[in-house]
C-alpha cells in the first residue's frame, strides 16, 4: 500500500470515476478509495521505470519522453502510443502560445535560428516538458 499523503486526492479519482459511469450509478468510499490505492500505484509503476532509465543515463530529469518508453517497456503499447499523441499536441501548443506571446522581433530571431538549423531556446524547452526528481 502507498503512504496516505502520496495518494492521488480522493475526490479527484471520484470525478474521474463519476465520468465514465451512467449519472445514475453511485460509488461506494471503498471503492473510491481502492481505485486511489491502484491509480497511485500504477503511476508509481510507471514514473519509477522511467526514473530508472533516467538514473542509468546520469540524468536527473524524467520528461514525457521518458514516461512514454516507460509504458513501452511495460508492456503498455496503448497506453503509449496515446501519451506520444497528447504529448505532440501538448508540445505543439505550447509552441503556438510561446510565439503568440513573443514580441515581434524575438520571432524573427527564432525564424532565423530555425533557418539555420540551430533550435531556438523555445524549441529546447518545449521539447522536454520536465518533471524534477530527487
Amino acid at each position: 500500500m502507498v503512504d496516505e499523503d502520496k495518494l492521488l486526492p480522493i475526490a479527484n479519482v471520484g470525478r474521474l470515476m463519476k465520468q465514465v459511469l451512467p449519472p445514475s450509478a453511485k460509488i461506494s468510499k471503498e471503492a473510491k478509495q481502492t481505485m486511489q490505492e491502484c491509480a497511485t500505484e500504477f503511476i508509481s509503476f510507471v514514473t519509477a521505470e522511467a526514473s530508472d532509465k533516467c538514473h542509468k543515463e546520469n540524468r536527473k530529469t524524467v520528461n514525457g519522453d521518458d514516461i512514454c518508453w516507460a509504458f513501452s517497456a511495460l508492456g503498455f503499447d496503448e497506453y503509449a502510443e496515446a501519451i506520444i499523441r497528447y504529448l505532440h499536441k501538448y508540445r505543439e501548443a505550447e509552441r503556438q502560445k510561446a510565439n503568440q506571446n513573443k514580441p515581434a522581433n524575438a520571432q524573427d530571431k527564432d525564424e532565423e535560428s530555425n533557418r539555420s538549423g540551430q533550435p531556438s531556446s523555445q524549441q529546447i524547452d518545449s521539447n522536454t516538458a520536465p518533471i524534477e526528481f530527487s
